[in-house]
């Protein structure tokens, strides 16, 4: 599904790669997790694959598109749940989503039924008409997802999607991403929650000053590893044990 030839990200004014000759093959109906400490290059990857960042060199595709040919095409294929909450405050979450869900040229009693659907699901059809500026972290979070995948995307990318929220909010949202992986979304994942990344993924890279240090299936990575009895035990060894303070 996506397929990652050295891809490089260097901004302006820095001396360093935010990602540097990074190559990856992600599979269909993978939910495949990215991790790394701060600052390791995750949130770029995942913006230059959602077509949100140039890079300065290397190429990728996305079921089989070239994004330098097909950028239109490939915004169309894809779902972004962004780190930070990407919704206007002071409209409803129903305004919101009808909002988004028209930008994919979602219409009618067509894009109607989905978000009530999908407010349903999520446990929120209750609070459609309110505002979105008086939502917990959690109910925001919710929103967010819903916003990103009422086109259907192929693929799926998540940024911390459940940081800050309650262990409820956490477990609808991890259901609800494992439902539609089984419908066929192919699912690009970030998280500094390494336990629930462990148990999540399909597959897993840890990301390190912008290149992989070790890709494989989570159980499969924390066997190899001596005294690793859990993914963090491994990405501890791989990463240190050094603050990763970041700004």
């Amino acid at each position: 599904m996506i397929e990652i030839q050295q891809l490089s990200k260097k901004y302006k004014g820095s001396e360093n790669f935010s990602v540097k000759s990074l190559s990856l093959k992600v599979e269909d109906d993978e939910i495949f997790g990215l991790l790394g400490p701060n600052g390791a290059g995750k949130t770029t990857l995942i913006s230059m694959l959602s077509s949100l960042l140039k890079p300065t060199s290397g190429t990728f595709t996305i079921n089989g598109l070239n994004f330098q040919d097909n950028k239109n095409e490939l915004k169309q294929l894809i779902g972004i749940v962004p780190q930070e909450y990407a919704l206007y405050p002071t409209m409803t979450a129903y305004e919101n989503l009808f909002y988004f869900g028209s930008m994919y040229g979602l219409h009618g009693n067509t894009l109607k039924n989905l978000i009530e659907e999908h407010l349903e699901t999520m446990g929120l059809i209750r609070f459609s008409h309110k505002k979105v500026q008086t939502f917990s972290g959690g109910m925001k979070r919710r929103v967010n997802l819903i916003a990103s995948i009422l086109h259907k995307p192929k693929v799926l990318f998540l940024d911390e999607p459940t940081v800050g929220v309650d262990v409820q909010s956490k477990n609808v949202i991890l259901d609800r991403l494992r439902l539609l992986n089984k419908e066929g979304a192919t699912i690009i994942y970030t998280s500094h929650h390494l336990n629930e990344a462990e148990n999540f993924c399909s597959r897993v890279a840890i990301i390190d000053q912008g290149t992989i240090i070790i890709k494989g299936i989570p159980t499969d990575l924390i066997l190899a590893q001596e005294n690793a009895h859990s993914l963090e035990d491994v990405f501890l060894k791989f990463t240190g044990k050094a603050l990763r303070d970041h700004a």
